[in-house]
């Protein structure tokens, strides 16, 4: 009979952080859970002050003045929204995304450098954004009552699209991806590829360390643009062979199980759910919001009241999105398990994430808050599966 101890290992996993390392993530992790409501109200503020401002209201007027033009109005108005948003909120922006993360030790970049890609990012955001906006006040007219089905379908589209497009055209202007260097990292990356049938010229390194310090991969990409990508900071935080196919596997589990197109579709779904919310809302949340000279959900002018609502729904959605986010984070961990059977280099990669994420929480905490189950539990399930499985070698 085995002497091995899952419980025993998985606390001495644990252990390899001292206990000031312990309190200052879970001060991270539970000052982020904090930073949703706090963002959501920052948001509804914004929002209300262009209301205010007929900002919207404006812009989708300016072009309507000789003949409508329902299509030009609806995403002038979006534009003007999303463009006034930003600079309203850019003060929490800072705070939140870069200070923050400053102060924790999570990032390395200069200001200026984070404020360059947030400003890239706030731009790409508002064209691409804008124009899916006036597509959905489109559906609106043509289809008053059934218009969030519709929406929600589109929505799916639209993320099919961008998974597509994001390593061709979005993802380069923020890092430089490479092909793994050749040696015993790329080998044993190209064997596992070749194992589980991952195409093997789409596993690249990036610069991640440029913007975070956070040990990660991901998985992106759609038809001839899926790739794997790895951050040097796995590189550069010494990883070895064994925590390299134990993070890499879970990686190729996302890819392999289509998880990316499960959260595409759950997201559509959502957003129709959300989309009926909003309708039933709309009329009272105008009404409560002193109306502006709104005329309905179809007027693009009642954007920020329509960002409003979006805004609170989501606030109170999180647990379920989280919840369900969850799901193929633990078969990815599976997937890697029964693939490559790394437990232990598994369980180094996840100590390396407990910077970000607080290993421990409360199992509230964790149905609320977490979108990857907590370190403490992923660990905990690769040492049972090293119990099941010992005198196994790794795979391959």
């Amino acid at each position: 009979m085995s002497s091995f101890d899952p419980a025993a290992a998985t606390a001495a996993y644990l252990a390899q952080l001292p206990p000031a390392a312990h309190e200052k993530a879970q001060a991270y992790t539970q000052g982020g859970h904090w930073l949703i409501l706090w963002g959501a109200l920052v948001s509804i503020l914004a929002a209300w002050i262009i209301l205010r401002l007929g900002v919207s209201r404006r812009a989708a007027a300016a072009v309507q003045r000789r003949r409508p033009r329902p299509w030009l109005a609806a995403f002038l108005a979006a534009a003007a929204f999303f463009a006034v948003s930003w600079v309203i909120e850019l003060p929490w922006a800072a705070y939140s995304g870069w200070w923050r993360e400053t102060q924790y030790g999570l990032t390395s970049q200069p200001v200026a450098g984070w404020m360059t890609e947030h400003l890239i990012g706030g731009v790409m955001g508002v064209v691409v954004v804008s124009l899916l906006i006036m597509l959905i006040y489109f559906l609106i007219r043509r289809a008053p009552r059934l218009w969030p089905v519709w929406t929600g379908l589109v929505v799916s589209a639209f993320g099919l699209f961008m998974l597509f497009l994001a390593p061709l055209f979005i993802e380069p202007i923020f890092n430089k991806y490479e092909p793994a260097p050749p040696g015993p990292v790329r080998d044993m990356v190209v064997a596992m590829g070749r194992q589980v049938g991952v195409p093997t010229d789409k596993i690249l390194v990036y610069n991640g360390s440029k913007q975070s310090n956070r040990y990660t991969a991901n998985v992106s990409g759609f038809l001839g643009t899926s790739r794997i990508a790895m951050s040097d900071v796995m590189f550069k935080k010494d990883a070895d062979l064994a925590e390299v196919r134990g993070v890499v596997g879970h990686e190729m589990g996302h890819y392999k199980r289509g998880h990316l197109f499960e959260l595409i579709a759950f997201f559509g779904f959502g957003t129709m759910i959300m989309g009926f919310i909003a309708q039933a809302l709309f009329p009272v949340a105008a009404r409560l919001l002193g109306g502006w000279g709104v005329t309905g959900i179809a007027d693009p002018a009642g954007l920020p009241i329509l960002m409003i609502l979006v805004t609170i729904i989501g606030v109170l959605a999180t647990p379920a999105i989280n919840t369900m986010v969850r799901f193929p984070e633990s078969d990815a961990d599976r997937y890697s398990l029964e693939n490559f059977n790394e437990p232990d280099g598994l369980a180094r990669a996840l100590v390396k994430t407990i910077d970000y994420r607080a290993a421990t929480p409360s199992k509230l905490e964790e149905v609320l808050f977490y979108d990857h189950p907590a370190v403490s539990v992923r660990i905990r399930r690769a040492m049972d599966w090293k119990a099941a499985h010992l005198g196994e070698p790794p795979r391959p």
